[in-house]
C-alpha cells in the first residue's frame, strides 16, 4: 500500500543490540570444562578413598592433592593448547603479510575469486578486492577471513584462560571435599555424594544455559559422567580397603 502525501513513513526500529557471546577467546569454554574436569575428577579421588574407610586426614590430603595437582595440570595444559594454537595463527597471518607484499596483484585476484565464489558478479567482486587491497592492513584482514578463516583481532587469550581454567578446576575440586573438613565417616560420605549431585546437576545446568540446549538432558549427562567413575572408585576402594592403601 502506497504511502499518503504529506506522511513521514514510521521511522525504522533501531537495529538489535550484539547479542553473541565472544566464544572464541577461549576463557568462557575454560571456566566450564575448568568446574567440570574438577568436580568429576575430585569425586571419584574422594569417594574412592572413603569406601577404604581410612581417616578423614588421609580422604583430605588426598582431595587436596587432587585439587592441586589437577588444577595445575588443568591450568598448564590450556595455556600451551592456547598459546600453541595462536603461534600457528600468528605464523599463518605472518605468512598471509608476506604474499600480500610479494605479489600482491595475485592476491588481489585471489580474493575476487573467492567473492565470485560466493555468488557476487564478477565486476562488484573485482571492485571489492581493488578497494580492499589498497589498505595493507585491511587487506591482511579480509585475506585472513575470507580465505583463511582467521579472525587477526581474536586469536584466543591463552593466560586469561589458563587462570579461568585453574580457579574453575579448584573450584569444582573443592565440592566433594568440603564435608571431610567438618565431619568424618559415612556421614561426610554421604554430604559428599549429595553436594557432588547437586553440582553436576547445577554444573549441567549452566553448560546448557551456555549452548542453548536442554537443562534437563545437561544435567542427567553431567550427572552420569560424574557418577560413573565415583562408582568404580568407591567400589575399588571398598575393595582395596585401608590394608590396600598402606
Amino acid at each position: 500500500m502506497s504511502e499518503r502525501a504529506g506522511v513521514d513513513p514510521a521511522p525504522l526500529p533501531p537495529p538489535p543490540e550484539k547479542h553473541h557471546r565472544d566464544v572464541q577467546g577461549g576463557t568462557a569454554r575454560a571456566a566450564v570444562f575448568g568446574v567440570s574436569d574438577g568436580l568429576v575428577s575430585n569425586v571419584a579421588i574422594v569417594l574412592g578413598f572413603a569406601g577404604a574407610n581410612p581417616g578423614a586426614g588421609l580422604i583430605r590430603l588426598a582431595g587436596l592433592t587432587g585439587l592441586i595437582g589437577g588444577a595445575v595440570s588443568m591450568a598448564a595444559g590450556e595455556y600451551v593448547s592456547m598459546k600453541a594454537q595462536a603461534e600457528l595463527l600468528e605464523r599463518e597471518l605472518d605468512l598471509e603479510r608476506i604474499e600480500l607484499h610479494r605479489r600482491p596483484e595475485a592476491e588481489r585476484r585471489e580474493l575476487a575469486a573467492i567473492y565470485r565464489s560466493r555468488g557476487v558478479d564478477a565486476a562488484t567482486a573485482d571492485q571489492l578486492a581493488t578497494a580492499l587491497s589498497r589498505d595493507p592492513e585491511m587487506a591482511l584482514e579480509t585475506h585472513a577471513r575470507e580465505e583463511l578463516g582467521i579472525d587477526p583481532s581474536s586469536l584466543g587469550r591463552p593466560l586469561s584462560a589458563s587462570a579461568s581454567s585453574f580457579v574453575c578446576f579448584a573450584i569444582g575440586a573443592s565440592i566433594p571435599l568440603i564435608p571431610y573438613f567438618f565431619g568424618t565417616g559415612a556421614g561426610a560420605a554421604v554430604a559428599a555424594v549429595i553436594m557432588g549431585v547437586l553440582a553436576a546437576l547445577a554444573v549441567g545446568a549452566a553448560l546448557a544455559r551456555f549452548t542453548g540446549r536442554s537443562a534437563v538432558r545437561s544435567s542427567l549427562r553431567q550427572l552420569l559422567f560424574t557418577a560413573i567413575p565415583a562408582v568404580i572408585t568407591y567400589a575399588l576402594g571398598a575393595a582395596v580397603g585401608v590394608s590396600g592403601i598402606g
